[in-house]
């Protein structure tokens, strides 16, 4: 993309806040659970959607807002999908109980598996990029090759669901959040492991009695927010014993059972996330005050991402299929 260029030799500047609506993009005749920028910076005009249509589509989202291609392997709702490191192929799972490794340029299946569950929750080891993590309506996690399509280790949580997964910097240790919420107790709710030896390393992270739909880790400084259901983002030590922040909760949004996402700015100044009146709210990091609210969508918005060159630019997703593009 020639929007792009000028930006890959800088370093990033200062995100601000969009204010305009660029593209309207509605192919999808589902809610889209997840979007995410190619993370190759030369392809990153290229945005990856999972949907409960049983598709994943990509799209030109700073050029032309067109959608590139359709892929259909899925017989199920698609529930999560990853780009891999090198952009070209896509990693993806759903309520069909089947992972797809797809290759984006020929549409074939490079690699395939059912495993026992639905799955809710894919992402890649963030240095060694054949291999990923997967969890869904399950007790288990498990850690998948792609070069030998095997299960390399089972994680198991004594829980009834993994709903997001968040490797912490380096890989060697990752997050789990599980449904695991009871009257009596809410230990379980975050899990950090140990990547190598699959031992639990604590479960004891956050004890309010409120499930998180989705994690997410900052940029530049040690530490990651969990959305939670009680209408609040609690910010978190990325390091043992990961500790809860009481001076700083972004709240304001409404989450309501949806699994809103949330985000930092690759700057690491804002964190933004959407909310189930179709809003997404934009947070300063260092004061947990909401900066903006954008009235993006009719319906629950569940994930707003920043793109990562471009230093304004954001695309929201929603429950009524709809993906939009912000600057």
């Amino acid at each position: 993309s020639e929007l792009i260029k000028p930006y890959l030799g800088s370093k990033y500047k200062v995100t601000e806040v969009p204010k305009s609506l660029i593209f309207y993009m509605s192919k999808h005749s589902g809610p889209v659970n997840e979007i995410q920028w190619c993370p190759v910076r030369e392809q990153s005009h290229i945005l990856l959607s999972a949907s409960m249509d049983k598709t994943v589509k990509v799209w030109d989202a700073v050029d032309t807002g067109c959608c590139l291609k359709t892929y259909s392997c899925h017989s199920c709702a698609v529930r999560a999908a990853r780009w891999s490191s090198c952009g070209r192929r896509i990693l993806s799972g759903g309520f069909d109980s089947t992972l797809h490794l797809t290759d984006v340029e020929t549409g074939k299946q490079i690699f395939s598996s059912k495993t026992e569950f639905r799955i809710s929750a894919l992402k890649f080891h963030p240095t060694e990029s054949n291999i990923f993590v997967c969890g869904g309506f399950s007790p288990e996690v498990k850690a998948w090759d792609i070069r030998t399509s095997k299960v390399l280790r089972v994680y198991k949580a004594a829980v009834q669901q993994t709903l997001d997964i968040l490797f912490l910097p380096e890989g060697r240790e990752f997050l789990s959040s599980t449904d695991a919420v009871s009257r009596d107790s809410a230990d379980r709710t975050i899990v950090a492991w140990d990547f190598q030896s699959a031992a639990k390393i604590s479960n004891q992270i956050f004890h309010e009695r409120y499930t998180c739909p989705s994690l997410t880790l900052h940029p530049k400084e040690s530490v990651f927010v969990a959305q939670t259901n009680g209408n609040y983002m609690a910010l978190f030590s990325a390091q043992r014993p990961y500790r809860i922040n009481k001076k700083k909760r972004y709240e304001g949004h409404k989450v309501e059972g949806f699994a809103v996402g949330c985000e930092f700015s690759p700057d690491g100044t804002l964190l933004v996330t959407g909310s189930s009146d179709g809003k997404v709210f934009f947070y300063n990091y260092h004061t947990s005050r909401i900066i903006r609210t954008l009235s993006a969508h009719k319906e629950a918005c569940v994930s707003a991402v920043f793109h990562p060159v471009l230093p304004s630019l954001l695309a929201t997703c929603d429950w009524a299929g709809e993906i939009k593009i912000w600057q």
